[in-house]
């Protein structure tokens, strides 16, 4: 296995149990600093765009109730991972949060000697 490979998986694997666990910490370490997170799920029907930087973001996962505590059952997957060069690469993911299902279009940047997301573009459709 390509060793860019493993690293982006560790990194993945943190960012799942970020997301899981309500561990903002964790999740600061994954994003970049100036890392945006974006959703246009709600706008076909007339509803806002989303865009976040981390500092809006990071605040709203600390207060929801974290999946971890309703004993949520994971449907964190990796779909791929693809570098586009040294330094840049995207992963599309599965993950679920309550009644949401997301695919999440993860860019990161190798920067300070490690993966970073650098952006986050997602869809969710509901559970049923």
């Amino acid at each position: 296995m390509d060793d860019r490979y493993a690293a982006m998986a560790a990194v993945l694997q943190d960012y799942f149990d970020g997301l899981y666990n309500g561990d903002t910490e964790l999740l600061a370490r994954v994003f970049h600093p100036q890392a945006r997170y974006a959703c246009a799920t709600d706008c076909p029907g007339g509803g806002p765009l989303v865009h976040l930087g981390m500092e809006e973001y990071l605040p709203i996962v600390r207060e929801r109730v974290a999946p971890a505590s309703r004993q949520e059952t994971r449907r964190d997957q990796i779909v791929s991972i693809e570098f586009a060069g040294p330094v840049t690469a995207l992963a599309r993911v599965h993950c679920a949060i309550g009644p949401k299902y997301f695919t999440d279009l993860l860019t990161f940047i190798f920067v300070e000697d490690r993966w970073q997301i650098i952006s986050k573009v997602f869809h969710y459709d509901l559970l049923e």
